[in-house]
């Protein structure tokens, strides 16, 4: 059985995957409706890679990390990056570099349920270390 928390945390993940599905197929089909040359996609790509930075980095007090810690961290450098990537592409590599992005989310929405759905014991471990 759930708790509430574990079960809001699978929603999200779910949204992850069910979000990065759209963006590939606003990749793959050419649906780009953005700017990107402005300057707020480039502010967006460069907090995105910092924020996932600090989530690499950061020491958590006395607890430590679990690996759905490091694969949102990571998610959020690498979608910061391959965004980055986009904002100075040519307009035909758009689309891909979008489904690119759109992948990176839903193997972070994966993953993270994976971990999620481990047998109670894995998790009790993780967190005692």
């Amino acid at each position: 059985m759930f708790t509430p928390e574990r079960l809001l945390r699978l929603v999200i993940e779910i949204v992850f995957v069910l979000l990065g599905l759209l963006v590939v197929w606003l990749g793959l089909t050419g649906h780009i409706f953005f700017n990107r040359h402005k300057l707020s996609w480039l502010i967006l790509s460069v907090a995105l890679i910092l924020w996932g930075i600090r989530g690499i980095y950061r020491k958590p007090g006395n607890k430590p990390p679990l690996p759905e810690d490091y694969i949102r961290a990571v998610s959020l450098t690498v979608l910061g990056i391959v965004l980055l990537a986009i904002s100075r592409a040519p307009f035909a590599w758009v689309g891909p570099l979008l489904a690119c992005a759109g992948v990176v989310l839903v193997a972070r929405g994966i993953a993270g349920t994976v971990l999620l759905l481990r047998p109670a014991g894995a998790q009790s471990r993780q967190r005692s270390r």
